[in-house]
């Protein structure tokens, strides 16, 4: 018998069951004396991207300290540009790591949708991805035009106002034939395709409006290569392309195939898999500007699914070994070449919001046990094999750590536990509502007034995954301190899905333990 999955793949119920004995085998070792409430933090995340909209909000909008902002960008370029998100505690719209939110988001769905929608959250996870690409569909004007970014940081960041007295310049930046960002239009095919996946059955005519657009825009991306800093000189300073742009253009393609199912499009991964630097970095961290690790993985999957020619096994093989190096590295089984962490267990990339980084790696580790498990596979790591509940073993300590689980004892999920962080880096979540005080609030009076307070922030950014500690697991609530306590919504968006996976593992196990209370398991620590 065979199952078709919600991306349109196709297991067969030999490993569907499988997978289901090798998580029931480990899951609750590890899961039954937890006291997180993993339901609750997937709830909370999902409120979190509407504190962040831009735009006319809608009627059912659950985040109530917010309002309408932003409703005339583009206006002075003419096109209409009003809606997305903003990245994080101020109100430009930067294209890049807005798009790769709504991949993260995408992803999330496709792995985990039936443990979202099981915890009842599925349509507001929807209405999250939703929120971004329409705002992409206004932003991709012409085939070969994209509006890249909306609002300038410079003089962005020398305001301190809520999003709806915004007073600061709305200039609106493109990339086009003369001016080319394939990294930023590669990324957002990639967020389009895969959210033409989500959408398939749910909505299929926007469905095939959005892998319309991401077909046109990695032709664009392609045909017109370029870094998108290169065209764009704002954004430089926030979000430049260190990476450069043949990782999203590999991640794109992998995307387009697993939407698709073209050849042409796992035909390009493979045959630029080389050049492009797809089998040869081996990387120890994935992000917004970096995506090699989520490329090799996309394509380890597919190799270990058997779903590729024969002529195109000793290219995956490759990409295959790079996912491994990755996974290995967060492992520490990677012969000295591992992620660094701190002495809580947390992993540890860099100084300023290194939580993005821990965030993406629990993803990438859920989904690629996932893939071992159901492969009947193990990891092979430069110290030795490694079984999938291992590797999702340690997706989960970092989520425990995210949660509070940590030797601060601090939930870095804003709202979710009896402590997290009160003075979010943040305008909209630091000033006294608009509905509570209508008062206009003008750029010098925000720094005067609310910026500089000692006091907790009027509103609590439910949802918000913020910076994080350091090195030493030391983390200091200040508002003042940008690089712990300010939060962005590619912090969050990996996180979905790992939390509604983990919800579902615990509620199945605490079913098993009521349904057999002398079970040895139920006696098993963690």
């Amino acid at each position: 018998m065979m199952i078709k999955g919600n991306d349109g793949y196709v297991m067969s119920t030999r490993t569907t069951v499988l997978l289901a004995m090798l998580l029931g085998a480990f899951s609750w070792s590890c899961l039954a004396e937890v006291k997180h409430d993993y339901r609750d933090a997937l709830h909370k995340s999902l409120l979190y991207f509407e504190a962040q909209r831009s735009g006319r909000l809608p009627y059912n909008q659950r985040v109530s300290w917010r309002g309408h902002s932003g409703l005339t960008d583009g206006l002075e370029q003419g096109v209409d540009l009003v809606g997305g998100y903003y990245d994080a505690g101020d109100h430009v719209k930067f294209g890049l790591p807005m798009a790769f939110t709504v991949t993260m988001l995408s992803w999330s769905t496709i792995e985990f949708g039936q443990e979202i929608e099981a915890a009842g959250e599925l349509q507001y996870t929807l209405e999250a991805i939703k929120w971004g690409t329409d705002y992409f569909i206004k932003a991709h004007t012409h085939p070969d035009v994209l509006w890249a970014e909306v609002g300038d940081g410079d003089t962005d960041h020398y305001c301190w106002q809520r999003p709806e007295d915004m007073t600061t310049p709305r200039q609106a930046y493109k990339i086009d034939k003369t001016k080319p960002g394939s990294d930023l239009a590669a990324e957002t095919a990639a967020a389009m395709a895969s959210a033409s996946i989500v959408f398939r059955k749910v909505n299929p005519h926007y469905s095939h409006l959005l892998l319309n657009h991401a077909q046109q825009l990695f032709e664009f991306a392609d045909k017109y290569r370029g870094s998108y800093d290169s065209s764009i000189e704002a954004v430089k300073s926030y979000y430049g392309s260190i990476s450069g742009y043949k990782d999203e253009l590999l991640w794109a393609a992998l995307w387009l195939h697993r939407a698709t199912g073209r050849e042409e499009y796992f035909d390009y991964a493979v045959e630029n898999a080389e050049c492009f630097g797809g089998t040869g970095w081996a990387m120890t961290e994935f992000s917004w500007d970096v995506k090699y690790a989520g490329v090799q993985i996309l394509a380890a999957k597919l190799l270990l699914e058997g779903d590729y020619a024969s002529r195109h096994e000793e290219t995956l093989q490759q990409y295959k070994s790079k996912a491994e190096h990755y996974i290995c590295a967060c492992l520490e089984k990677n012969a000295g070449n591992n992620i660094e962490r701190t002495p809580g267990g947390m992993l540890f990339v860099r100084q300023w919001n290194n939580m993005q980084h821990v965030t993406s790696a629990a993803f990438l580790l859920m989904a690629y046990s996932e893939y071992l498990a159901a492969a009947e596979q193990e990891l092979r790591c430069p110290n030795g094999p490694v079984q999938p509940e291992e590797v999702f073993k340690f997706a989960k300590s970092q989520t425990d750590y995210i949660l509070g689980s940590n030797p601060m004892h601090t939930s870095y999920l804003v709202g979710y536990g009896r402590k997290f962080p009160k003075r979010v880096h943040h305008r909209g979540a630091s000033i006294v509502s608009f509905k509570k005080s209508d008062g206009f609030i003008g750029c010098t009076q925000g720094y005067d007034d609310w910026f500089g307070r000692s006091k907790s922030n009027p509103n609590v950014l439910v949802g918000a995954i913020v910076g994080g500690p350091d090195r030493r697991d030391r983390f200091r609530d200040y508002r003042e301190n940008f690089m712990q306590t300010e939060a962005c919504t590619y912090n969050t968006s990996p996180m979905v899905g790992v939390f509604a996976k983990l919800n579902s593992l615990l509620l199945a196990e605490q079913e098993n333990v009521q349904q057999h209370p002398s079970s040895p398991v139920s006696h098993q620590s963690s």
